[in-house]
């Protein structure tokens, strides 16, 4: 654990980045892996509906609770970070028992008001007809398993926040793994459908969840984890929800902006809910490296500001950026030349892959317009500061994607015009976010 430590806070800054980035990015490659091999393997064995029905409205249903306690993590993951890149073994220890009792009270609560609200939900997003059942009985059984998913990602930011991103990479690969082969025996072999799909992901990640919390409680040193020992310290909790409620309120009210496009693009027909949910798994090649990027630099900018080392997190910041923009430019030229075969991998479909790959060409060569928001939002929490990036978002992305909704849509009523509201708000948020990184004293 030591030597990523010293890694991050001294050495080359770039090498340091790096470090610590790949094994996050592939990390999250096989965490993405789990519900894109579910949507390949639902799409070429159950047919179009069902795909449409585990994946689109589907998932940013779930993502939407999910996200909220996610948001949640992510201040515990600073708050430990900063614990530990201070040196104080005491509070780092008092850190990482209340992430973890937050982690078991989010599990509960996702699961109680998850069943709950699951019908309700995709009704609201105009669900087409045809493939509600299927996604009612995926949503249940996967809210039934999300103390898995909740206390796994909770002692995943743990082991970043410590500097240790390898160890959740290795978890990963092997729940990955797991879902891969639980995929093909239930839906497969044993026909299980949708309902299979969903098991195969809620014991893959039960397995990585297991996995992780032994060996937390494994760990030697000034470090002391007991998953039956967790508990809450009012210090370290007042800080976690200073800075991760702020976050989980964005998550959920961004996802919410998420759900309004959906029921625009559900309005458009099964055809097209397919593909917007294929294309949902094809993007996440650029959202697991831009979201690996701001982990790594949200890390980075804790420990270091933790440290006391203010231009180390400035030089941080801009090699960070630099690396996102070398391969967002790489990643768009690759959508772009193959994404009809792409789409092939989910369905025959001709009119889907045709409406699919009108999406990619509408999206992936603005990626770019993304990166400083996800950059700069990271940098900034990593220092504590978690109200104004919330504010930044909450407006330039969700405020202005619900107008653009209510206000474009109905006078252009195409799915290219809904589509558009993404690039337009990451550029209106990445400026906003570039003048408050100039003017604002987040480092202070």
């Amino acid at each position: 654990m030591s030597n990523d430590k010293n890694a991050i806070l001294e050495g080359p800054i770039w090498k340091a980045i790096l470090y610590f980035f790949f094994p996050i990015l592939f990390g999250t490659f096989f965490q993405q892996l789990y519900n894109t091999v579910d949507a390949i393997i639902v799409g070429q064995f159950l047919g179009k509906s069902a795909l449409a029905a585990v994946g689109g409205g589907t998932s940013t249903i779930i993502n939407l609770l999910i996200g909220f306690f996610t948001g949640l993590a992510s201040g515990a993951s600073v708050v430990i970070s900063h614990r530990y890149g201070s040196g104080d073994s005491n509070r780092t220890n008092k850190a990482i028992s209340t992430a973890m009792a937050i982690a078991i009270i989010s599990s509960i609560l996702i699961t109680i008001f998850g069943l709950l609200s699951a019908k309700a939900s995709l009704e609201i997003i105009k669900t087409p007809e045809d493939i509600i059942l299927d996604a009612l009985s995926y949503m249940r059984i996967y809210y039934l398993g999300s103390v898995t998913l909740v206390m796994f990602n909770m002692g995943t930011g743990i082991f970043r926040a410590l500097g240790d991103s390898r160890h959740p990479l290795y978890f990963l690969i092997i729940g990955c793994l797991c879902n891969i082969l639980l995929d093909i025996v239930f839906i497969g072999i044993l026909k299980l459908g949708v309902e299979g799909a969903a098991f195969a992901t809620v014991i893959s990640q039960g397995i990585s969840m297991v996995l992780t919390l032994v060996s937390l409680s494994k760990i030697k040193g000034e470090i002391n984890f007991k998953i039956s020992t967790s508990r809450i310290y009012t210090s370290e909790f007042k800080e976690m929800i200073r800075i991760g409620l702020p976050s989980g309120i964005q998550s959920m009210l961004y996802t919410f902006s998420n759900l309004l496009i959906q029921s625009s693009v559900n309005s458009f027909g099964t055809d097209t809910a397919a593909a917007w949910a294929a294309y949902g798994k094809l993007d996440c090649m650029f959202w697991m490296i831009i979201n690996a990027f701001g982990i790594a630099i949200t890390t980075f900018v804790g420990q270091n500001y933790g440290a006391g080392k203010k231009d180390r997190v400035k030089k941080g910041i801009w090699t960070t950026v630099l690396f996102s923009a070398i391969t967002t430019f790489v990643l768009s030229i690759i959508y772009c030349l193959f994404a009809r075969y792409a789409y092939m991998l989910f369905t025959n479909d001709k009119n889907v892959i045709d409406i699919g790959v009108e999406i990619i060409y509408t999206i992936a060569p603005l990626f770019f317009t993304y990166i400083l928001v996800e950059i700069l939002s990271g940098a900034i929490r990593g220092a504590g500061k978690a109200l104004v990036p919330t504010i930044i978002c909450l407006t330039g992305i969700c405020g202005f994607r619900v107008l653009w909704i209510f206000m474009a849509v109905p006078f252009f009523n195409t799915l290219g015009t809904v589509i558009l509201c993404y690039p337009i708000t990451w550029v209106i948020t990445s400026i906003m976010f570039l003048f408050y990184y100039k003017k604002g004293k987040w480092l202070n």
